[in-house]
């Protein structure tokens, strides 16, 4: 599977602030780079910093007046497409260093206080199949809602309101797996049936010594999905932060199949 794609940011800065942009497609085994350009109109040069635990690319920036961003990327996606309920989960006395912190609970991810829940509504199921059986729960519980959100909305309000988008369903799919004391990650990806396109968010799941992509909204498969970045919740995945204050004037990411 190959995907094309396109982006643009268009943003007003009344003050020069420093940008930190994560963009750009990470290269990874299973997603290849065929190419892609980064364009942005810094003052100052950019300079390019490694992601989350080496995964993907963030890039520094400087917005001042107007800052305009261009991204382009093929990538040549080959991934196997995985049954998650066949698989085991690790003990997790047993976790790798690098795994361990995302049983932990993070700032969107409350994941302690969804114990009891899990506990009594998924208590009997192991591994992969106690996964299968929270997307099964959201999909009937959950409605996908534009607007229903935002950049401050974590879990348990997600679990309360039972609605939200995609960046909801990730950190609610996490807060119950983590609750369960099964290792989750958010993933900041580019996938071509995405509804409106935009950055999309879904899970990596850490089962049977590895780690697994999931998509809780069921808009993007997995061998359809192009990661960007990894991280605890959606504060390690921002596609673009500004620190700072600055107006979006226009926005858009396109993504296709070519192949």
């Amino acid at each position: 599977m190959q995907l094309e794609i396109d982006v643009m940011l268009d943003y007003q800065f009344a003050e020069a602030a420093d940008v930190l942009l994560q963009i750009e497609v990470a290269q990874m085994a299973d997603q290849r780079l065929i190419g892609d350009k980064l364009t942005v109109s810094s003052p100052e040069k950019l300079r390019p910093v490694a992601g989350e635990e080496s995964i993907g690319q963030r890039t520094w920036a400087v917005g001042q007046g107007t800052f305009h961003a261009v991204y382009s990327a093929l990538v040549d996606i080959d991934r196997p497409l995985i049954a998650l309920d066949g698989l085991e989960a690790a003990d997790p006395r047993d976790l790798p260093s690098l795994v361990l912190p995302y049983i932990m609970p993070s700032r969107y991810v409350e994941a302690d206080r969804f114990e009891p829940f899990v506990e009594s509504r998924f208590g009997d199921a192991m591994g992969g199949q106690k996964i299968m059986a929270m997307l099964d729960w959201m999909n009937r519980e959950m409605a996908y809602v534009p607007g229903s959100s935002d950049s401050e909305t974590s879990a348990m309000a997600t679990f309360v309101q039972r609605q939200g988008v995609c960046r909801d369903y990730a950190h609610l799919l996490i807060a119950l797996a983590r609750a369960a004391r099964i290792p989750a990650r958010m993933v900041s990806a580019y996938a071509p049936d995405v509804t409106p396109q935009d950055f999309h968010a879904v899970v990596e799941i850490w089962l049977a010594d590895g780690w697994h992509l999931v998509d809780p909204t069921n808009m993007a498969l997995p061998g359809e999905i192009a990661r960007i970045a990894t991280g605890r919740d959606a504060t390690d995945i921002a596609f673009m932060t500004i620190f700072g204050t600055a107006e979006m004037m226009a926005q858009s990411v396109n993504v296709k199949r070519t192949a």
